[in-house]
């Protein structure tokens, strides 16, 4: 399947006026994902140039010094907008159709959309409701042409006649109307999406996003809840119930999520996608995909009945070892072989499957996302394991003693990331141990967190479950966000 991604922007929408209306092409979109309230942020004027410049590049108005709808002044060479940085630097094809001059035009500061593979500008002409309306409907026809038949990654299409409407007369039943009007716009953009030859073979993200609220007289650039909620309808691959909260300069980062490109480290965006497929998945071993955590602390045991969880768990037979010695004064060497022996003949012996393992290592491989086994283990328990898990199912492992440190390092992550040819902080990490969750987080690795034996907090990119049972691609597409 090849990803797609199509932004609109409707200008101007009220989330509580929209809520009580009805309008069946956002609503249908909305129930295939979700639509969450957005607030403006406190440094960012409620007005149309800022709120667009924070939504399409990702980036707050600090970065990218849009501060009124006169857009002079910008700093939008550095932080551009997401059509232009995938036409420009991925060479995707990209697609903006709009009507307000700021977002198009070299006038009034602009563009905002600075080079995207293709543009449709049609400016209303009058600065009225009547004139935007008639606006947005060619915006709209030409935008469904584009998209029924052009070979389109990304777009971008912008509404503008709600927020015209308001300004001249309120936020009354010609507002609604117009809301109204827009979500019918919504549904021809829809529309022509299903009926691309190659929609069959396309996945296709949607995203509706509105700038800022009004007043109930119809102005806005305040700092009222009604102007600061803005809104966020998103549905596609991945896309499940809304995160806890989401930001204006999330959208551009969804956008890039959406076709599988993770943002370049130095485009220092300030968004965070929601849902985005990892380009790996590197797995722990020992209690994440198989029982044999309780095998080790067993096994360790046997030589000190006493030991502490915290002191062994995730850690290598070597590190166990140098932690005996110092508590029972045994020869480190010694004791390690004599762990190893014992761990690998219960593991043998004993070994199975964790509730939803099995169906996890599936399910990446019918979605075609590479798996890693990444353990602490030595390569003997691991061969082990991977004739109970299926060794086809990994596309490369990594034990004990092939890096040069092993966890809480990260050397282990790294390694899996570099012979898959990926990013780390593009792979989630699963992990059932603070140590392995250590040396996942200490490699950038976004985290899903599956305690066994000691707790596991959620933090930022971390996600903390109970077990693996369940895990569809919605969860792995959240995790770790």
């Amino acid at each position: 399947m090849r990803n797609r991604v199509l932004v609109v922007g409707i200008d101007g929408v009220r989330l509580d006026v929209l809520r009580r209306l009805p309008t069946p092409h956002l609503d249908a979109l909305a129930a295939d994902g979700f639509l969450t309230p957005v607030e403006v942020d406190q440094d960012t004027p409620t007005m149309s140039g800022p709120c667009w410049a924070t939504i399409v590049t990702g980036v707050t108005a600090a970065r990218h010094g849009v501060w009124s709808n006169d857009l002079t002044g910008h700093r939008l060479d550095v932080f551009p907008d997401f059509a232009t940085r995938l036409a420009e630097q991925d060479g995707r094809r990209t697609f903006v159709a709009a009507g307000w001059r700021p977002l198009m035009q070299v006038r009034d500061g602009g563009p905002l959309f600075r080079a995207p593979s293709r543009t449709v500008f049609i400016e209303p002409t009058a600065d009225t409701p009547e004139a935007w309306e008639r606006c947005d409907d060619r915006i709209t026809d030409a935008a469904v042409r584009v998209l029924a038949e052009d070979e389109i990654e990304a777009a971008f299409v912008y509404l503008g006649a709600p927020d015209e409407t308001a300004h001249f007369l309120g936020c009354g039943e010609p507002y609604e109307a117009s809301i109204r009007q827009a979500d019918l716009r919504l549904g021809r953009l829809l529309a022509a999406l299903r009926s691309r030859p190659s929609h069959g073979d396309e996945d296709w993200t949607v995203l509706v996003v509105t700038d800022h609220g009004h007043v109930d007289a119809g102005g806005h650039g305040g700092r009222s809840a009604e102007e600061r909620t803005a809104w966020l309808a998103a549905a596609g691959p991945g896309i499940g119930a809304a995160p806890p909260a989401v930001r204006q300069v999330d959208v551009a980062a969804q956008a890039f999520a959406a076709l599988g490109r993770h943002p370049d480290r130095h485009w220092t965006l300030d968004g965070r996608p929601f849902a985005a497929a990892p380009h790996a998945v590197l797995l722990d071993m020992d209690g994440t995909l198989v029982d044999t955590e309780s095998l080790w602390l067993r096994t360790v045991r046997a030589s000190a009945p006493d030991v502490e969880v915290a002191h062994v768990l995730g850690r290598s037979v070597s590190d166990t070892a140098a932690h005996l010695h110092a508590r029972t004064g045994g020869d480190p060497r010694d004791l390690a072989a004599e762990l190893e022996e014992r761990f690998l003949t219960a593991v043998r012996q004993e070994a199975t499957p964790l509730p939803g393992a099995l169906e996890l290592l599936d399910l990446l491989r019918e979605l075609a996302v590479p798996a890693a086994l990444v353990s602490a283990s030595p390569r003997p328990v691991v061969d082990t394991v991977l004739g109970l898990l299926g060794p086809d199912r990994f596309r490369t492992t990594v034990a004990d003693g092939e890096t040069p440190r092993t966890k809480p390092a990260a050397d282990p992550y790294l390694a899996a990331a570099r012979n898959l040819g990926v990013d780390p902080a593009a792979c989630l990490a699963v992990e059932d141990s603070p140590t392995g969750v250590t040396a996942a987080e200490a490699a950038g690795c976004r985290i899903l967190a599956v305690p066994s034996y000691a707790p596991i907090a959620p933090a930022p990119r971390r996600t903390v479950v109970a077990d693996l049972k369940g895990i569809g691609r919605r969860e792995l597409w959240a995790a770790g966000l």
